[in-house]
């Protein structure tokens, strides 16, 4: 049987194993990305809001612009949600930025409306076209076993020949199925929805043109017939839903029917395909097993509401590119893979819970009597029912705070910090995400930080010793000399980033040398703390 060898193979090339791929790959990390189908389906758009923070990878990537390229809906065209009686119906009310907040500087990205397989399709054509990426279509894991230093992986190839392959580490990307997960003994811990739901995609000429209120990417429906939302997939009449409540497997299944109550019209449509599913709320007992990593929705399954799926995902593989970069080049102790479930698996169950959270609040709990009615009665009803949405929803749409603002403790590789953080948005605090400052148009203080650690420091600051220690350690350390007033700006006169932007840490004075330097590359000795 033939045996190739490569330092990391990828079990899954959707979203976030080509995310992972092409973060080895930002490093000159070689990897193989076996994936068994031939294209993204086309047929479920399943996750279609990437967020801020997404596009802020994307954009250290150098593809932030070819994404929204592809995208079908610019961001020019809305950035809000409506909440009608029927898409053709009344509005009740309507939130505004929902994709992000960059006229507040808060970033240098907004966020993007996109379906999953557009997301997709493109990762394929960077990851295909990066050095070191080997994209295998068509091929499947089928089982691993673990060694002390390497990761033997059955492979069955398109033609339906198995082969080995040895993988100093192996990631499992591949979802609510994963092999991977299965081969380590890793399981779900948490639970499943009630109530069902189902995903239909049809297509209505014309109906965009038809729609009375402003242009919107969702739009809640809030009535009896068909309480869901719905949105464009693109400007030339293709459409998704989910119906709340509704059993997709249901043999009465009418997705008409569906359609003509949240459109508020019987039009003529063609139903492209349905999806019956039901929110899972679970967290892996163990994303990790000696060489063996879980990333995406082979470690954490949420509902949807809010769009921090995909996204986490997302997060994960940048996270766990740059720590086994770090590793296979040679100067990152244990301590850098030992931080990855550390750091990710609070945010991850930080997710569950805002995603629970949200479901709690969904079309059905909003109905109300004569929402739909004319005059004085039907106006005070939707007014109480904007009241009400406006209370419920917000913090769903306008989650910054924990797509952006959510702060990594605990660590392994994170000095502790002694004093109270400061705001997310403006102070440099270990564990959080660099704040955004623009130094000049379009070049931001997160485009200082590529594919290794950066150190920020005030013109009169000394980091000889914290340089010279770098270097020592063989720690990848760029330096940039920023004004004072851009450092009194990040509040600190010295700040390192790590390469996923995150800042590692940050001070007034002078910095240390060789204590942080190892605590930063994983050589430190800390006690791990247990995941909650």
């Amino acid at each position: 049987m033939h045996r190739e060898h490569v330092p990391v193979l990828v079990s899954g090339g959707g979203p976030v194993g080509l995310a992972l791929a092409i973060e080895l790959g930002q490093h000159g990390i070689r990897c193989l990305v076996v994936e068994p189908r031939p294209q993204p389906t086309r047929l479920r758009p399943r996750a279609k809001t990437l967020n801020t923070r997404t596009l802020e990878h994307f954009r250290r990537w150098g593809i932030a612009d070819r994404i929204r390229a592809a995208a079908p809906l610019p961001t020019s065209w809305s950035q809000d949600v409506s909440f009608c009686t029927t898409l053709l119906g009344t509005e009740i009310t309507r939130l505004t930025g929902v994709l992000g907040l960059v006229d507040e500087g808060v970033s240098p990205e907004l966020g993007q409306q996109i379906p999953q397989y557009v997301t997709e399709e493109v990762l394929r054509e960077v990851a295909a076209g990066t050095p070191g990426i080997d994209l295998r279509i068509g091929s499947r894991v089928i089982g691993l076993r673990s060694g002390e230093d390497a990761v033997t992986v059955s492979v069955v190839d398109a033609d339906g020949r198995e082969r080995e392959v040895v993988a100093d580490y192996v990631v499992g990307a591949d979802g609510a199925r994963s092999v991977v997960r299965e081969s380590i003994g890793a399981a779900y811990v948490g639970e499943q929805a009630l109530r069902p739901n189902t995903g239909v995609v049809f297509r209505c000429e014309g109906l965009d043109a038809r729609v009375p209120h402003a242009p919107a990417v969702q739009t809640w429906v809030i009535n009896d017939d068909t309480p869901g939302m719905l949105g464009p997939i693109d400007r030339h009449g293709l459409w998704w839903l989910i119906a709340f409540g509704v059993d997709g497997t249901a043999p009465d299944l009418d997705p008409r029917r569906l359609v003509t109550g949240a459109v508020g019209e019987d039009l003529p449509v063609e139903i492209v395909s349905t999806d019956p599913w039901v929110a899972r709320m679970e967290l892996v007992d163990r994303c990790r097993a000696g060489r063996v990593f879980l990333i995406g929705d082979a470690a954490h399954l949420n509902p949807p509401f809010g769009g921090h799926g995909l996204n986490t995902g997302v997060g994960d593989a940048v996270d766990l590119g740059w720590k086994l970069a770090a590793t296979i080049d040679g100067w990152a102790g244990p301590g850098i893979l030992d931080s990855h479930e550390l750091e990710r698996a609070p945010l991850q169950r930080r997710v569950i819970d805002e995603a629970v959270a949200n479901m709690s609040t969904l079309s059905p709990e909003l109905l109300g009597e004569d929402l739909s009615a004319a005059g004085p009665r039907g106006d005070e009803a939707r007014a109480l029912a904007a009241q009400r949405i406006q209370a419920t929803k917000t913090r769903e749409f306008h989650s910054l705070d924990l797509v952006l603002g959510h702060r990594y403790e605990s660590s392994p590789i994170l000095p502790p910090v002694a004093a109270e953080a400061g705001p997310w948005q403006t102070v440099a605090t270990p564990g959080t995400r660099l704040p955004h400052l623009w130094l000049e148009p379009d070049r931001s203080t997160l485009d200082l930080v590529r594919s290794s650690h950066v150190l920020l420091a005030s013109p009169g600051t000394e980091t000889a010793a914290l340089t010279s220690a770098a270097k020592e350690q063989s720690m990848p350390l760029q330096v940039h000399r920023l004004s004072t007033e851009a450092m009194a700006g990040l509040g600190a006169d010295w700040v390192v980033i790590r390469p996923d932007q995150v800042v590692a840490a940050a001070g007034t004075g002078t910095p240390s040398g060789a204590d942080l330097v190892d605590t930063l590359t994983g050589h430190a000795a800390r006690v791990a703390v247990p995941r909650t």
